[in-house]
């Protein structure tokens, strides 16, 4: 089959960063696995992350992509909830290949029916972003979905144009939260008022200035999705007493836990959306489930897709090409690619 891949880990600009390939194709799938032939992939900042350049070579190539839509084509014995045919979308597992191939093996836990209402492209934007701010949001967090006692409670979502910002201001605006987002130009803003935010502030500005200008003294829960020591202590600061502040991107120093983050009881929480498939932990059908649902709320018109470009068919050439739009710090919303040459 084809694929895409890597056996040395180089800088995106170097043409033996990404290449591709022709592999096995996988056989017969055992156990809860599902084959899935892949119709469309979406690019994350995890990728380039597993990409980046080190002193090291894979003796096999190595397949990336965690983000996919695309159609089940074979089941293992234990498989329940899914047959051939079926159209699916998952995010998968950072441990095992991943989806830049024509087809892959995904455990049926992490896999959800892709939204009817949706192509595959637009499908494959959104797995591994929802997952995220699903997860962080609704089960890291002690927030509520269904819950309105959120309403005229305040949300800040940091690096609110990013592929789980983009998620994460759709999901608090429909559990009640006023949604501040930040962004830093004029394309960013514009796509967090269409995720739903009510206000967009500057990141790269004082967040208390532009926040009093708004009239919120405080906030009652705040995401921080782009850089966790750059904005600690001030998120210390904002949030209100016994607030919450969600965080993705692992510190490069040590964070300062005590007061304000102390005195009021601020909790924080981490997410790491493949920690269940990592870890192989008891409720990895969770993932299944936050995708089932997901998707009924796209085919209901509650949530949209955050698929912002189309960078063309699945190739090395195209990855290299959202890898380095990734690298440049500067994407709204999700890069997608679909179909093969």
């Amino acid at each position: 089959m084809k694929a895409v891949g890597l056996t040395r880990y180089l800088p995106i600009d170097d043409p033996d960063s990404l290449l591709d390939l022709n592999v096995p194709t996988p056989g017969e799938p055992t156990g809860s696995d599902l084959r899935v032939r892949v119709h469309a992939v979406s690019v994350n900042p995890v990728d380039a992350k597993q990409r980046a350049p080190r002193a090291q070579e894979e003796p096999a190539p190595r397949i990336l992509g965690y983000d996919a839509a695309g159609v089940v084509e074979a089941v293992g014995p234990e498989v329940t909830a899914f047959a051939p045919g079926d159209e699916v979308y998952y995010a998968g597992d950072v441990t095992r290949p991943g989806c830049n191939a024509q087809w892959q093996w995904v455990d049926e836990r992490l896999v959800g029916r892709k939204p009817a209402t949706l192509d595959f492209a637009d499908a494959a934007a959104l797995p591994l972003t929802a997952l995220t701010a699903w997860e962080l949001l609704f089960q890291r967090m002690p927030l509520q979905f269904d819950d309105r006692r959120h309403a005229g409670q305040v949300m800040l979502i940091i690096g609110g144009a990013g592929g789980v910002g983009s998620i994460a201001i759709q999901l608090a605006r429909h559990a009640g939260f006023t949604v501040v987002a930040t962004a830093s130009r004029e394309a960013s803003v514009q796509w967090c008022r269409q995720m739903g935010a009510a206000h967009v502030i500057d990141h790269r500005q004082a967040l208390p200035a532009q926040l009093q200008a708004l009239g919120i003294s405080q906030v009652h829960a705040a995401l921080n999705l782009a850089d966790t020591d750059q904005y600690w202590d001030v998120l210390g600061e904002l949030l209100a007493p016994q607030g919450h502040v969600g965080l993705v991107v692992e510190p490069r120093g040590a964070l300062k836990i005590g007061d304000p983050y102390k005195a009021k009881c601020i909790g924080i929480h981490w997410e790491f959306m493949f920690a269940r498939a990592k870890f192989r932990t008891a409720d990895m059908i969770e993932q299944h489930r936050i995708l089932s649902r997901v998707a009924s709320l796209v085919d209901a018109g509650a949530l949209r897709s955050t698929r912002s470009a189309h960078l063309g068919t699945i190739n090395a050439a195209h990855l290299r090409q959202a890898h380095r739009e990734l690298e440049s710090g500067r994407v709204i919303g999700k890069l997608v690619l679909s179909g093969w040459d």
